[in-house]
């Protein structure tokens, strides 16, 4: 998994522990003292919290009011009825909103669990692969909170006190603890060794090979110069087929892009790896790819060498789930209508104007302004 996005998840992870923090309070002041004792010192323990996070962030935290308030109402329902299965099941009711959240992550259309690394790493080049392993360790936290939900429901009801108390606190620290550190440890033995890192070319700007990096370090740092593959496929009506991306990429989440794109791997030629990307995002396997332009694309962490391919071809193409979110051909008075409303990525905006200029110049493919 990519560096960034486990920073990402370790960072959410820290996000969510101090909302979790007044519940273990209660819990060891509850052991030695009474229930009564353990509610008033939670709760000033989250006040405590709220009030620390105000002043040194200027915000409030939902997720630890959210979690004082329900402990206060649990556990004084609780009180009242002289029955605390109520308070025991309050960490359960908290599972279940944490569940929820990884269920639409996983299994919906938004990956919110991505979305709000998004707000840590900014304008990232994530590799494919990076979200695909982090899409799968969504899917795998759902499963695990769900089961480890139905155990705290019922340790709550069959269990002692003292083993309810470890598992609705210290063990999902431990969990969490075992979950991160067996990712962590998996990633670096993955990627540890040269023969499992993924290697690109380092180029100059006129493509000459000068040596190689690692896709990671490639992505780290503005500067490296390394070669990638766009291809444009055009209809015979003059239509533009653009594919969408996915609402859970950290890139340019939802927007329309070039048909394909990707990066040339070391030892692969510019046409290998078109064909290759061509066949894993649209699965098409035959195409007569025209290089019409080639430029330096700079953000704040890489620097890219495009090489930008033409192609001609009518059917429809059948897009890969997994890699492309939806795809379908526009046409040109569609394209100007949407340029810089957001709705197309920057890279392609950049590419219209160069697209356009080779088609005119060619008397053989069909010209989009004609649509």
């Amino acid at each position: 998994m990519n560096l960034k996005v486990e920073n990402g998840q370790l960072k959410l992870f820290k996000k969510l522990l101090p909302g979790l923090l007044p519940i273990i309070v209660f819990i060891l002041v509850d052991e030695f003292w009474s229930t009564e004792a353990g509610l008033v010192v939670a709760l000033a323990f989250g006040v405590g919290q709220l009030i620390y996070v105000y002043f040194r962030e200027w915000r409030f935290d939902r997720f630890v009011l959210f979690d004082t308030a329900l402990l206060i109402a649990l556990g004084g329902v609780s009180i009242l009825l002289d029955n605390d299965i109520f308070f025991k099941l309050k960490p359960a009711f908290i599972n279940l909103i944490f569940c929820a959240i990884l269920g639409l992550s996983a299994f919906g259309s938004k990956n919110l669990i991505l979305q709000y690394t998004r707000r840590y790493m900014g304008d990232t080049n994530i590799p494919r692969e990076a979200e695909n392993a982090m899409q799968h360790t969504v899917r795998m936290l759902f499963y695990l909170m769900l089961a480890y939900t139905i155990l705290v429901v019922y340790s709550a009801f069959f269990m002692s006190k003292e083993a309810w108390a470890f598992i609705s606190g210290a063990f999902l620290y431990i969990l969490f603890g075992v979950i991160f550190a067996w990712q962590f440890f998996s990633s670096r033995r993955k990627s540890g060794g040269p023969g499992n890192e993924e290697w690109l070319p380092v180029v100059d700007e006129k493509g000459t090979i000068t040596g190689k990096v690692t896709r990671r370090s490639a992505h780290k740092k503005k500067g490296i110069l390394h070669p990638v593959v766009h291809l444009h496929i055009i209809n015979s009506k003059g239509e533009i087929y653009l594919q969408k991306r996915p609402d859970h990429k950290l890139v340019q989440p939802g927007k329309w892009d070039t048909a394909v794109g990707g990066h040339i791997t070391f030892g692969e030629t510019i046409e290998q790896a078109l064909a290759r990307e061509t066949a894993e995002e649209l699965n098409i396997t035959e195409i007569k790819p025209v290089l019409f332009a080639q430029y330096k694309w700079e953000t704040e962490i890489e620097s890219e060498l495009v090489f930008s391919f033409r192609t001609l071809y009518n059917t429809i193409p059948r897009i890969n789930k997994q890699e492309v979110d939806d795809g379908r051909f526009w046409n040109m008075k569609e394209i100007r209508l949407n340029l810089g409303k957001e709705v197309f990525t920057p890279n392609f905006e950049h590419e219209v104007p160069l697209l356009l200029t080779a088609l005119d110049k060619s008397s053989l493919d069909p010209d989009p302004r004609n649509v």
